[in-house]
């Protein structure tokens, strides 16, 4: 089996979630944005945020300050904002001393996912990285995984494992895909969709079970 693992990022590798009320709270204070507009930025970038929700929200209230000025201070915000939890670092690098490959296929923006990325200290542990918006497709299109797997340096053709938080994105998409899934446990599962290889309650047990793998 090939030593190839991808990991989710936002609800797997990084806690978005905390990341994303905070960040809002102070582009909102920021900007001076009514609590309407703040309502509304917490509804629409509740799974994923891109440039053009700043373009919306500056027309539907009326906002002076450009939409890309917006977007920037929100990338900045949030890559300041999101944090990884130092175990979860501590078991990539054991993976990685395993000779494990280590990718990270995402959807979202590429500015803020790598962003992301660098301020958790994940770009230091990761091969190659695949987000959503550096081809306008989303997870579960499997050429996001043929992407990922291209900027790792390997191919799909020779499997690998993918873990992640959405049942459909991460184990659907990873079972298209070709590749074992580990999927972390917490959304609703849809019907019709096949089982996971394993179920865990938190990524470190994810990387238990791949280091398991090769020993």
């Amino acid at each position: 089996m090939s030593r190839l693992a991808f990991f989710d990022l936002d609800g797997t590798l990084a806690d978005r979630q905390s990341a994303l009320s905070d960040a809002l709270t102070r582009l909102c204070r920021s900007r001076a944005l009514s609590p309407d507009a703040e309502q509304w930025l917490r509804t629409e970038l509740a799974d994923r945020a891109t440039a053009s929700d700043f373009a919306r929200l500056r027309e539907a209230f009326g906002l002076e300050v450009s939409a890309a000025d917006l977007w920037q201070e929100y990338v900045d915000l949030m890559a300041a904002a999101v944090t990884c939890r130092p175990e979860v670092l501590e078991g990539l690098a054991r993976l990685r001393a395993a000779a494990w490959t280590i990718g990270v296929i995402t959807n979202g923006a590429g500015d803020i996912q790598r962003a992301k990325l660098v301020e958790t200290g994940l770009a230091d542990l990761v091969d190659g990285v695949a987000a959503s918006g550096d081809l306008e497709i989303r997870k579960p299109d499997r050429r996001l995984f043929e992407l990922g797997a291209s900027r790792c340096g390997v191919s799909l053709a020779d499997g690998g494992w993918m873990v992640g938080d959405n049942p459909a994105g991460d184990v659907g998409g990873g079972h298209q895909a070709g590749l074992r899934t580990i999927w972390l446990r917490g959304r609703t599962w849809p019907d019709g969709l096949p089982a996971a290889n394993h179920v865990v309650d938190d990524v470190t047990d994810a990387i238990t079970i791949l280091l398991n793998e090769t020993e």
